[in-house]
């Protein structure tokens, strides 16, 4: 039993998974989630998480509304979407009911969250496995990989070595003193292939076995992967894989980038992208702090993305009920990636 109290924020896909497999192994942990259905089921009978096909049910301890919190818990795992985390946040600081708030975001909200939070009181992290809402009270994890964790000016403290520890009972951990780099390789999966998932409305693997989503998904990793290196950031590995190895520029290259997909698939390729999943519920999605991040900070340094740039206007056509996801998408880019 790990001596430690943890609070969840956010019981999604990938809070809900990680809260039930801490269950039993840290001494106390705490969701809060604002899906009163959702709460209501994860205390009684229990949360329902299908682990790699094994199927495991956890009564947890579940609140709607941070009222109902006591603390203080030594760190809060915030899995949130964009949109929601002021909202949710903002109580628990002034409250002061967490030591230690700690990114498992997707998208380029660190900044953000240390705005609310302080950055002192921040920790950096991204989530390489995936995991599918099924609704209120049921989720999937459908793939196995690492949380990467940091400290945002590079230094392992007391307090990140414990949250490696903590994760550890959930999944692999890495440290790195690089998490900027990371946070950046990890925009670059969202990006390419949770941002064409979406739209696409097809699994990872399944994009990349289509020759034209295949051929889409590297130019969005080729645009991405050129803004990071405009920042003078040092990418670092994700699914497996070195991030520069993914990025196609002439046929030179496709035997080291088919090596490359191979290995990230056998990661990653089950993953059903949570932007799909919210496009299913009807909610809006984080593309804009996903593929629009990499268009606003590529806009910053002088290189166009047009690539990404159409991820986030269909993204958007279909959030409006203009559009449906599907394969279709992929002839939108015929053109445009040829031109570049």
């Amino acid at each position: 039993m790990i001596d430690a109290d943890v609070l969840v924020v956010g019981a999604g896909a990938i809070g809900g998974v990680t809260a039930a497999k801490m269950a039993g192994e840290v001494r106390r942990v705490a969701v809060l989630d604002a899906n009163a259905e959702h709460v209501a089921r994860m205390r009684d009978p229990g949360l329902v998480v299908e682990v790699l096909g094994e199927e495991r049910r956890e009564e947890l301890e579940a609140h709607a509304d941070p009222a109902g919190l006591d603390g203080p818990f030594d760190f809060a795992l915030v899995t949130l979407k964009a949109p929601h985390l002021e909202e949710a946040l903002r109580p628990l600081v002034e409250r002061g009911l967490v030591r230690t708030y700690v990114s498992l975001c997707n998208g380029l909200v660190q900044e953000d969250i240390a705005r609310i939070v302080g950055s002192g009181n921040l920790i950096w992290g991204t989530v390489e496995w995936g995991s599918t809402n099924l609704g209120p009270g049921r989720l999937a994890q459908t793939t196995s990989a690492p949380f990467v964790l940091g400290e945002p000016d590079g230094e392992a403290r007391d307090r990140t070595r414990l949250l490696a520890e903590l994760l550890g009972v959930v999944e692999d951990v890495r440290l790195t003193e690089n998490i900027r780099g990371q946070v950046w390789s990890k925009l670059l999966v969202n990006s390419s292939f949770s941002g064409l998932g979406a739209v696409s409305g097809l699994l990872y693997r399944e994009v990349m076995e289509d020759p034209a989503g295949r051929e889409v998904a590297l130019a969005l990793w080729r645009e991405g992967f050129e803004v990071g290196m405009a920042q003078d950031l040092t990418l670092e590995k994700v699914l497996g894989v070195e991030a520069g190895s993914l990025v196609l520029r002439g046929p030179e290259d496709r035997g080291r980038v088919e090596e490359a997909i191979e290995v990230a698939m056998g990661y990653a390729g089950a993953t059903k992208a949570s932007m799909l999943q919210d496009l299913e519920r009807g909610l809006k999605t984080e593309v804009d702090v996903i593929n629009g991040a990499v268009v606003a900070v590529g806009r910053e340094h002088g290189i166009t993305t047009p690539v990404n740039a159409r991820v986030v206007e269909l993204m958007h056509e279909m959030e409006r009920g203009e559009r449906k996801p599907g394969r279709d998408v992929f002839g939108d880019w015929r053109g445009r990636i040829r031109s570049l």
